[in-house]
């Protein structure tokens, strides 16, 4: 092939295939696959419950299909070149949900089917709307802004709601929700800008003291004062969860962004600092402290929701007792905080582990996204997602089984929670678009150095 040639052949830009590409193939099979698993699902614990066979099968299997393709739609149409898992374990995990909701509580499965279409719609919407990660970055202190109002509403009079002891809900008319899900992902975005910015500031040290350089602490000072503020916030309306969620996302978030050790080191110092000042300021931590070290002397007070979701395990067993045979509507908040003791019950220690793989596939997918970001700004916010997504279910999953002292979030994508399940369709949406825009990348660089068989040896003219 003459120089020439072989030049403007590199040069040329990267096309994309025509037709279906193989990424897209791959979803559609398991979103098919996946539905097929939450159907059946459905129709056992059905049986489970009433012995029959589920009148509205065929309706609830069109549903299926229809949601889960409009989700396939959209991400071929706007992130063809996206990972292939992300949104089909998305739809398991809330499949699985949805079946379980409808054999507890059949009332709060059609509003979770409602909130489930409120979610895809949402996830089109994000993915048609934000078009570009960077786009994120240019308007982070509104996003932050965003984030204080948001934390700030449970507070207003006549808005928010304590309840349980907490002041999380905000009420709109008939529609009611927690404004912190959406604040913890403008959150997540706002610490990924900021740490991209101030990254060398952070990661290199800087300032003298004597002969020796360290790290130096100044440029965490405006980001630490809008932390602190949303802490305080929660702290006030007694979100425990949150809070903890939230510090735990700051400091991952630092310590992704700077690789420093030290950090990782002050945040667990600080988080060891607020856990024994929470304990004795706040009587709904020390609570669920004593509950969490002391539940069988508490079984008939604050530990009765604990101990209850220790039997339900125990009667689970291996396998379980079956979809719809177990148990467990005893047990208090069992479509909220406690859903997770009910696959224990009825799917058993194998049901549970599967849950948890999925969720550990779904983290997995989330920091391979991070790891072939194009941009600084977009592995971090790529991580932070990530971050919220795996450590929410490991707070939630290890406060029922009494590795922690339990929390009270929602496990994502499973428990019953119209704002937690548009948030993390939200989230999805974001982590898909970052994934597109990495694997372009990734592509045209591949297509733009790869030279034709041959090519080397051909004599240049």
């Amino acid at each position: 092939m003459p120089a020439r040639e072989r030049l403007l052949w590199l040069r040329r830009p990267a096309r994309r295939r025509s037709g279906p590409n193989h990424r897209r193939r791959t979803e559609l099979g398991l979103l098919l696959f996946t539905s097929l698993i939450v159907v059946a699902a459905y129709v056992l614990a059905t049986v489970g419950t009433t012995a029959r066979i589920p009148a509205d099968l065929g309706v609830f299997l069109a549903i299926v299909l229809f949601l889960a393709l409009a989700a396939h739609i959209a991400t071929r149409y706007y992130a063809p070149d996206a990972n292939a898992v992300v949104l089909p374990l998305a739809a398991l995990l809330n499949g699985l949900g949805y079946a379980m909701l409808a054999r507890l509580d059949p009332h709060y499965a059609r509003l979770q089917a409602g909130w489930t279409a409120v979610g895809i719609l949402a996830y089109v919407v994000t993915l048609a709307a934000v078009r570009h990660s960077r786009d994120l970055d240019r308007y982070r202190y509104l996003l932050l802004l965003v984030a204080v109002l948001l934390l700030l509403s449970p507070l207003v009079p006549h808005l928010g709601k304590n309840i349980n002891g907490a002041r999380l809900w905000v009420y709109i008319g008939p529609v009611n929700g927690q404004p912190v899900e959406l604040a913890k992902l403008a959150l997540a975005i706002f610490f990924a800008s900021y740490f991209t910015e101030k990254r060398e500031l952070l990661s290199l040290p800087t300032l003298r003291v004597g002969n020796r350089l360290f790290l130096d602490p100044r440029p965490l000072g405006p980001i630490l004062l809008a932390w602190g503020f949303c802490m305080l916030v929660l702290g006030a309306e007694r979100d425990v969860g949150f809070a903890m969620l939230l510090f735990v996302l700051f400091i991952g978030m630092l310590w992704v962004a700077t690789g420093r050790a030290l950090w990782l080191g002050v945040g667990t110092a600080l988080f060891a600092v607020g856990a024994v000042v929470s304990d004795k300021v706040f009587s709904q931590v020390g609570a669920r402290v004593t509950a969490w070290l002391h539940p069988w002397s508490q079984a008939n007070a604050g530990a009765y929701q604990l101990v209850q979701g220790l039997y339900a395990f125990a009667n689970g067993g291996l396998v379980g007792t079956g979809l719809g045979y177990g148990f467990v509507k005893g047990i208090p908040e069992i479509t909220t905080d406690y859903i997770f003791a009910a696959f224990g019950n009825e799917m058993g220690l194998l049901g549970t582990t599967l849950i948890v793989f999925a969720f550990v596939l779904l983290v997995g997918a989330g920091m391979r996204i991070a790891q072939t970001a194009r941009s600084e700004f977009a592995k971090l916010t790529a991580a932070g997602l990530t971050l919220i997504i795996g450590m929410q279910a490991f707070f939630i999953m290890a406060g029922i089984v009494r590795l922690l002292p339990l929390t009270g979030i929602t496990l994502p994508f499973m428990a019953y929670g119209g704002s937690s399940l548009v948030a993390n369709y939200i989230l999805v949406a974001l982590l898909v678009r970052i994934s597109d825009e990495g694997e372009r990348a990734l592509s045209s660089e591949a297509i733009a150095t790869r030279v034709p068989a041959g090519a080397a040896a051909a004599p240049a003219s």
